[in-house]
C-alpha cells in the first residue's frame, strides 16, 4: 500500500532579508505535487500598529508564496491558552485580513493570506476554553480579508481532549517537541487516543531529530498525520533551514 500524501506544515520565522527564504522556494519549485501550508510570523503575530500592513521585506516575499499554486500563507496568532482578551485576537486576525488589500505592484499577486495559525491553545476542556476557540475559528471563517478556504489551525502541542476536536478546527497540531519525546512509551500510548481523529486534521512537528532518521521518521508520520514538519535542529529551530530540509523534503514528497 503506497504512503499517504501528505502536506508541509512550515512555521517560517525567518525574517526575509533577500535571499533568507532561498532554500524555501527552491524546494517549492522542486516538487510541485507537494503542498506547503506556510505560517508568517513577522512578530508573534502580524506585527507593527493595528490594521497594519507588513514591511518591505514581507511585501517583498509574500507574494512570491501565494503566487505558487501549492502554498497555501497562514497568519501566526498567540492565544496564551485563552487568556489573551477576545478583542486582542480579533485585531490581529483583522489585521492579517487587511494584508489582501495591498498587491505587489510588478505581479499583481496579493499580500493576503489563507488562514490563521493560532498557538498555545489549551488541550484540557472547558466550556470556556470550547467557547473562546470557537470564537476564534469562527472569527476566521467571517473575515472576507482571509483568502482562500480561510484554514483554521490550533496548536495545543499535544492530544487535546475529544470535547476540543469535535469538530474542531481545520488542522490541530497534535505533538510538538522532540524526537526523543516521540519515542517515548508515554507519549506513544498518548497517541494511540489518535484513533478516534481524522489523519487529515493532524498535524505533527517534531524537531532534533537524529539526520539519519528523517526520512524514516517523515514516511511513518505520513500514515499518522496530513500536515508534517521534521528537522534535525534542536533550537531555533523555526528560525533557520536545517542541514535535513531538503531529506525531509525529498521524503514528503516521495510517491
Amino acid at each position: 500500500m503506497a504512503t499517504p500524501k501528505a502536506d508541509i506544515l512550515l512555521p517560517l520565522y525567518i525574517y526575509p532579508l533577500p535571499g533568507a527564504w532561498d532554500a524555501l522556494h527552491e524546494a517549492i519549485a522542486a516538487y510541485p505535487s507537494l503542498r506547503f501550508t506556510i505560517i508568517v510570523n513577522p512578530n508573534s503575530g502580524p506585527g507593527g500598529a493595528s490594521f497594519s500592513l507588513p514591511d518591505e521585506h514581507y511585501a517583498r516575499e509574500i507574494p512570491k508564496l501565494n503566487a505558487r499554486p501549492n502554498v497555501c500563507t497562514v497568519g501566526y496568532v498567540r492565544v496564551d491558552y485563552c487568556k489573551r482578551s477576545l478583542g486582542e485576537v480579533f485585531q490581529e486576525v483583522a489585521t492579517y485580513a487587511g494584508w489582501s488589500r495591498s498587491t505587489d505592484r510588478e505581479t499583481g499577486v496579493t499580500l493576503g493570506l489563507h488562514g490563521i495559525f493560532f498557538d498555545e491553545t489549551p488541550n484540557l476542556y472547558s466550556r470556556n476554553v470550547a467557547s473562546y476557540l470557537d470564537s476564534v475559528s469562527a472569527r476566521v471563517k467571517a473575515s472576507e480579508g482571509i483568502l482562500g478556504h480561510r484554514l483554521v489551525v490550533h496548536n495545543p502541542g499535544t492530544v487535546p481532549d475529544t470535547g476540543l476536536a469535535n469538530p474542531g478546527p481545520d488542522i490541530t497540531a497534535v505533538f510538538e517537541e522532540s524526537f526523543a519525546a516521540y519515542q517515548s512509551d508515554g507519549l506513544q500510548q498518548r497517541l494511540s487516543n489518535l484513533l478516534r481523529y481524522d489523519r487529515t486534521k493532524c498535524s505533527f512537528m517534531v524537531h532534533s531529530v537524529p539526520r539519519e532518521h528523517v526520512r524514516g521518521l517523515t514516511q511513518s508520520l505520513r500514515w499518522r498525520g496530513k500536515y508534517l514538519f521534521v528537522t534535525d535542529l534542536s533550537e531555533n529551530y523555526y528560525c533557520r533551514f536545517g542541514p535535513s530540509w531538503a531529506s525531509f523534503c525529498e521524503a514528503m514528497a516521495r510517491e
